[in-house]
């Protein structure tokens, strides 16, 4: 079976419920390793068959930990998982799009291929208590997460990417 590698970090809960909402409809699809940004590493990229990254927008970019995942992991993994098929959600409290640059510009790096465009969900949140509060992303938003998920793993199986 397809092993696809979910990567999240998550401060205030929305960008979890997301990964969390994907991984559980991929199950059964194809073999799903959830991991937080900071327990994953090189030989969990070098393992799976294909990824999905999730990430919160902090400040306009990607998270500090998150970016730090791709920091420990860039090198060790350049050139090795070329070609590999990656998805990527936003948990934005604005627009999300300078976060998902990011991490297509690293997957670019890696010469991964991007099989959807970024899925970014906005909070909305503005203010500092907003920002800093938990989030509940709603069940419509998680659906298309679920979708997300679900077709990343079924594609892998199936060897559509």
């Amino acid at each position: 079976m397809a092993q696809l590698l979910i990567v999240y970090h998550s401060r205030t809960g929305g960008a979890r419920q997301m990964a969390e909402a994907a991984a559980r409809a991929a199950q059964g699809e194809a073999d799903v390793i959830l991991k937080t940004a900071d327990q994953a590493g090189p030989d969990d990229l070098l393992q799976a068959e294909g990824y999905v990254f999730c990430a919160p927008e902090n400040l306009a970019a990607i998270s500090g930990l998150m970016k730090e995942f791709f920091d420990r992991s860039y090198y060790p993994v350049l050139g090795r998982i070329e070609g590999r098929p990656y998805a990527q959600m936003i948990c934005a409290g604005s627009d999300g799009e300078n976060a998902a640059r990011q991490i297509a510009r690293i997957a670019t790096g890696w010469r991964l291929k991007e099989v959807q465009p970024p899925l970014i969900i906005c909070t909305h949140a503005q203010t500092p208590e907003a920002i800093l509060a938990a989030k509940t992303i709603p069940s419509d938003q998680l659906e298309t997460c679920r979708e997300l998920g679900l077709s990343m793993a079924a594609g892998l199986q199936m060897g559509v990417f």
